[in-house]
């Protein structure tokens, strides 16, 4: 995530913010003009018509939100300017902030900071009046698509009959976008001499707005005809194939590093997947060293976690993590990442009742919280919201390890996820 702001030492803060996948691709789009007649994020009053009657507030016909958040804390405010930055940091626009609600949706019109130059098949993410100025005069017959398409006479015979010249438009978006790109490309080596391709990034919506928001995006780009191509048949591969990160949540001292490293050892006695182990204290020293136990640091190094476990999930690895994991917000975050890669989640919450974890205390941390040593302690002066969306709970009081790690076991036999 990035940070609110950035000073130094002669100059106005920079206030910015790193927008979601979704935000982004919307912004992609937004500076592209695909998204016309939008040229920048919605506010209040046109979210709130959009939502109630599919128009602006001044009447033009739009289907969904196109918006933009931030967290309450954060500073920006109505008049001035947000820098938006990419993943990597680069900073790709910004806004004239108009609006700022207290729930942190800011609008304005946005501008660029310079075209995406990474990514795969960023040479084809051309906007639309590029493309309008490609294909001159003639008739233009859009073909949306998020899978192959499965009747290219159809696409011929339509363009044959207005005349017209056939772009494709790929709606490359997520894990899944550069596949679409391809049988785009593919499509195209098929169909007539002079058939276009354009990347357009645009996310997935319920399947009505979605077409309409398809109708809307091929307008832009200057048909004069629409078809939609069919929407792609996913089929997951078996649970044993899939990647799956199994996180432990709970207190200090609740058993959750002593379950994850058993697990571990068992799966590897098993063999058939590749296991990858991320305590929470060994990544506190190496990847997250020099973080406090702030709320913000704690939310940071869950993010840090989250993020390699996903890689490892996305690569069909196994991942198990066992951080305490106090927030359900920043839980809710790792499940998002891990999902998004096309992996399975698993949540353990391993449900140690606090007197249990102070009484057994290896570390001495609940007596050096209870002594005002340690601030900010999870349980003591600090909150665990506990999950109400647990895949499994254990009490360790009085359970052996043995016990623990088989009923895990019997989680990821019975899902499938080990055989």
């Amino acid at each position: 995530m990035a940070n609110a702001e950035q000073t130094t030492a002669d100059a106005e803060p920079v206030l910015e913010w790193v927008p979601d996948a979704h935000e982004l691709a919307d912004l992609e789009l937004l500076l592209s003009g695909a998204f016309a007649p939008l040229t920048g994020f919605l506010g209040s009053a046109d979210l709130a018509s959009v939502v109630e009657n599919g128009r602006l507030a001044d009447g033009t016909p739009w289907p969904d939100a196109v918006t933009l958040t931030v967290p309450p804390g954060h500073p920006v405010s109505a008049g001035q300017e947000l820098t938006l930055r990419d993943p990597e940091g680069a900073a790709v626009a910004v806004v004239k902030v108009t609006e700022r609600t207290a729930d942190g949706l800011v609008a304005g019109p946005v501008t660029s900071l310079g075209a995406p130059e990474h990514g795969p098949f960023a040479r084809l993410r051309r906007s639309p009046a590029e493309v309008r100025a490609e294909l001159g005069e003639r008739p233009v017959l859009a073909v949306t698509m998020r899978g192959p398409l499965d009747d290219l006479g159809e696409i011929t015979a339509t363009a044959r009959e207005l005349d017209a010249a056939i772009l494709l438009l790929p709606l490359a978006f997520g894990e899944g976008g550069p596949a679409v790109v391809r049988a785009a490309l593919k499509a195209r080596d098929a169909l007539p001499k002079g058939t276009a391709v354009a990347v357009v990034p645009l996310a997935p919506r319920e399947p009505e707005i979605d077409l309409e928001l398809r109708e809307h995006v091929a307008a832009a780009f200057g048909a004069h005809e629409h078809m939609a191509g069919p929407e792609p048949v996913t089929l997951p591969g078996p649970p044993h194939r899939r990647g799956v990160v199994v996180l432990f949540t709970g207190l200090s001292g609740s058993g959750k590093s002593t379950i994850a490293r058993g697990l571990h050892d068992a799966l590897l006695e098993r063999g058939g997947r590749t296991v990858t182990y991320l305590d929470g204290d060994v990544v506190r020293r190496l990847l997250s060293a020099g973080l406090t136990f702030s709320k913000e640091d704690r939310d940071l190094n869950i993010r840090r976690i989250g993020f390699v476990a996903s890689e490892v999930a996305r690569h069909g690895g196994l991942a198990i993590c066992a951080p305490i994991a106090p927030y359900a917000a920043t839980r809710d975050e790792v499940r998002h990442m891990v999902e998004a890669v096309g992996a399975d989640f698993v949540l353990v919450h391993v449900a140690t009742p606090l007197a249990e974890c102070e009484r057994r205390d290896r570390k001495g941390l609940y007596a050096k919280a209870r002594a005002g040593i340690i601030p900010a302690f999870t349980g003591i002066s600090d909150p665990y919201e506990e999950p109400d969306d647990a895949d499994l709970t254990l009490d360790t009081t009085g359970m052996s390890v043995d016990r623990a790690v088989d009923s895990v076991l019997g989680l990821l036999t019975s899902g499938g996820w080990v055989r």
